[in-house]
């Protein structure tokens, strides 16, 4: 994968962000299952990326669901970083 493509990766880190933002602000849904609930999504944003991206880094399922779960997590931690820039 060339920089070139790395935005692609960094928009699903963006969207699953956005989505455990969204479900932190659930008071029914505990802390400790949003990394869960953004690798998740992440995996899915990352099938949906290889059919509908032309420059997705990748152009198989599985590794398409790898790099969606991982950039799910790195999502939580950006939120993590940010949290404790913060302090």
């Amino acid at each position: 994968m060339d920089f070139s493509q790395a935005a692609t990766v960094f928009a699903i880190t963006v969207i699953t962000y956005l989505i455990g933002y969204a479900v932190k602000l659930m008071p029914q849904v505990k802390d400790e299952v949003i990394p869960a609930i953004v690798g998740v999504c992440g995996g899915i944003l990352g099938v949906v990326g290889m059919f509908v991206m032309p420059d997705f880094p990748v152009h198989d399922i599985l590794n398409a669901i790898a790099i969606g779960i991982v950039s799910g997590l790195a999502s939580t931690g950006v939120n993590q970083v940010w949290k404790q820039a913060k302090k």
